[in-house]
């Protein structure tokens, strides 16, 4: 219902029903993924997207320390 009255909302409820653990939480649903911070929900947003457009699981990330451009590889944590 909550989608069909904001669209928006569909990502909440995708993400909640996706996320097995998030950290120390076992049980994620659409109430704990609408307390996330809006970085946060638009970095799973993101990486959701791009897992299911190019099958890759690599996240370009710089290194604050020295600019260092670099990919680390998410997927090598994800479900472990």
């Amino acid at each position: 219902m909550r989608v069909r009255e904001n669209p928006a909302y569909l990502s909440v409820v995708l993400l909640g029903r996706l996320i097995t653990r998030l950290g120390t939480l076992t049980d994620v649903d659409a109430g704990v993924v609408e307390q996330l911070f809006a970085a946060d929900l638009a970095f799973l947003q993101k990486f959701y997207e791009k897992i299911n457009t190019d099958g890759s699981s690599l996240a370009t990330t710089v290194c604050p320390g020295c600019t260092h451009e670099f990919d680390v590889d998410m997927g090598s944590r994800l479900g472990g």
